[in-house]
């Protein structure tokens, strides 16, 4: 209920730049006039699943269809992926600013600070953003400034109530590991975070530190070699588009994991604590 409760008011806005979007084309008189309609940046930083919108931009989209913006019908919606190469966000945002579209929606920390970097001008709404202001991308959350703004769940700052737990979970637990991506500011604060609270839990942590896909299989293998008896994930766009790769391997290792979102545990993932959210 939080969850839509906050999505509401971010709909709210995502409306009000469509609003003042539409105010600048003027209104129109004629049906057969041909105009403008007025376009919708989306970029992704990982892989854009073939199946279609993910749920939160899905959730997006239903709330512009309610106050009567329909894709291809009075708004125009352009999607680029950088399929988790990173390197890749700076050119997708110029080739978005190249389609001239008039709003950026941003679904990870990379991609919003590689439209904050290229444009001062379009308006850019960051989604699936852990902390915005510690990632330089506003001034502050209640007077975000600039250009930026968005909806941010903090999750990093669960990364400690996650371990707990974990801890609560298997009461003997002295080791865990925990996965994140170093090219992520999320994850890279998610494991900051998760540094304080083990010396309270009385538990070690072992850093599974993951940056392409084809390291899973392997980074498993180092974390239980090293005696890692639990998981903790921190959310990233690699994570989220290879859950598969990450929970399956969690059961088959048996070992108890937690994660930032509840798709992974729809996916056979054990346990999750965080916003509910679906994922670009």
């Amino acid at each position: 209920m939080i969850w839509r409760d906050a999505m509401k008011v971010f709909l709210g806005f995502m409306f009000i730049l469509i609003v003042a979007t539409l105010l600048g084309y003027g209104e129109i008189a004629d049906a057969q006039q041909q105009v403008k309609l007025p376009k919708i940046g989306v970029l992704s930083g990982g892989a854009r699943s073939a199946s279609g919108p993910s749920s939160r931009l899905e959730l997006i989209w239903q709330g512009l269809r309610e106050v009567g913006y329909v894709e291809g019908k009075n708004i125009t919606i352009v999607y680029r992926s950088a399929e988790e190469k990173f390197e890749r966000l700076p050119a997708l945002v110029d080739e978005l600013i190249g389609l001239k579209v008039d709003v950026l929606v941003m679904s990870s920390t990379p991609a919003a600070l590689a439209g904050k970097k290229s444009t001062s001008r379009i308006p850019i709404v960051f989604i699936g953003v852990s902390d915005p202001v510690a990632a330089g991308l506003v001034d502050s959350l209640a007077r975000p400034g600039g250009n930026v703004t968005g909806f941010t769940a903090i999750s990093s700052e669960l990364a400690g109530k996650r371990l707990e737990l974990l801890k609560e979970t298997v009461p003997k637990l002295a080791r865990v590991a925990v996965l994140w991506d170093p090219r992520d500011a999320n994850a890279v604060a998610t494991w900051k975070e998760s540094q304080l609270p083990p010396r309270e839990l009385d538990i070690r942590l072992f850093s599974m530190e993951i940056s392409s896909s084809d390291r899973y299989e392997s980074a498993f293998k180092e974390a239980i070699k090293a005696g890692s008896a639990a998981l903790a994930v921190a959310g990233s766009p690699l994570a989220v588009s290879n859950r598969k790769q990450i929970v399956d391997p969690a059961a088959k290792s048996r070992l108890p994991a937690i994660y930032h979102r509840g798709d992974f545990v729809d996916g056979g993932g054990l346990m999750s604590y965080g916003a509910e959210s679906g994922v670009l």
